[in-house]
């Protein structure tokens, strides 16, 4: 199963996070994306940790009635693997070898890039420009996850009824979702995806994204100091969070310091990136994943930077099926980013 596999028609994009399972399914209507489906399910607690799928039978289950729901069964998918469960490297190679020989280059010298025996590895590569270092030499990008956590999503997919066409990398889902929004959007911009665990800082340069860095913080945080406050079970605590129905004393108490954090957590990540750049400053900051679309945290992080933030939308320039509810859209697509650019692969 490929990395970089090559286009295929009518792929549904599957997401699979530590606590949800998101599908989305895109087609071209008259030259112009159509987002004719997607479907959200909340996971059990325990059946995927640190997005290492844990429970496959579980998770296939959820994936199971949200193809129904979409009525994609059958359907061919793309899913992905991210952050610890995924290795790349950018490697220069003689520009004159074909595919062959440079695999088995690459498996000869696989031991300097890959710290696991190569028979519990799946890899690919994908020539991606010249070489910085001489004419006569390409830069190649070379992808490899453990076998179990790729063959841990095919078989979740699979007993859901879907056939796992393509395994991806998240963050490079996540970049071709954002390329459909990018065109409006000045030079220099700070992508910050906060997920459930880990918030990720993407800088993004002319459209290219070329730095990146991961902390270990998230919405999980807020769930638990509900869970804390209020004496709530995990479900109970994301069910309110997410509806808004909890006590007054919920705005000044649990969420004003969780939306401080995220602005000291993003600050922290820019200052990084500044040190290590000839950067000192962004032009616009875009905002993704789940907790993205809690009311009032783009505000504070505008007012703190002093600088415009959005809230990601990569369905922005596409037609919608008029099945779909448009407001719960707009509250779901910022954790929408991986799903879409998985099903943007049918279009590569």
């Amino acid at each position: 199963m490929g990395l970089f596999s090559s286009k295929v028609q009518g792929l549904i994009g599957v997401d699979i996070s530590s606590t949800s399972v998101k599908m989305v399914n895109i087609q071209r209507e008259q030259g112009l994306f159509h987002l004719k489906s997607y479907c959200i399910e909340t996971l059990p607690v325990g059946a995927v940790v640190d997005k290492i799928v844990v429970d496959t039978e579980m998770v296939g289950e959820s994936i199971s009635r949200l193809a129904e729901r979409g009525q994609v069964s059958g359907s061919a998918a793309a899913t992905s693997v991210s952050g610890s469960a995924v290795i790349t490297k950018i490697i220069d190679m003689d520009m004159r070898l074909n595919d062959a020989e440079r695999e088995a280059q690459i498996r000869l010298d696989a031991d300097q890039y890959i710290p696991y025996p190569l028979e519990e590895v799946n890899l690919d590569f994908e020539v991606v420009g010249p070489s910085l270092v001489h004419d006569s030499m390409v830069q190649v990008l070379l992808a490899a996850s453990r076998s179990e956590n790729v063959n841990q999503r095919i078989d979740a997919l699979t007993f859901g009824g879907l056939e796992t066409k393509i395994v991806d990398i998240e963050s490079h889902a996540i970049e071709r979702a954002f390329s459909l929004m990018v065109d409006s959007l000045p030079e220099l911009i700070a992508l910050v995806d906060i997920g459930h665990n880990q918030t990720t800082l993407y800088i993004v340069k002319n459209g290219e994204f070329v730095y990146s860095r991961e902390q270990l913080f998230g919405g999980a945080q807020l769930t638990e100091a509900i869970q804390n406050r209020y004496g709530l079970s995990f479900e109970d605590a994301t069910f309110n969070k997410r509806e808004l129905t909890l006590p007054d004393d919920y705005y000044p108490e649990i969420l004003t310091p969780f939306i401080e954090n995220i602005v000291q957590q993003i600050t922290r990540s820019l200052q990084f990136y500044f040190s290590s750049s000839r950067h000192n400053n962004i032009d616009h900051l875009v905002m993704s994943g789940g907790s993205s679309s809690i009311p009032g945290l783009a505000g504070m992080v505008q007012q703190k930077l002093g600088k415009p933030v959005t809230i990601a939308n990569p369905f922005i320039n596409m037609t919608i099926d008029p099945y779909i509810d448009s407001e719960q859209l707009n509250v779901d697509t910022p954790s929408l980013m991986a799903a879409c650019g998985l099903a943007l692969r049918s279009f590569d």
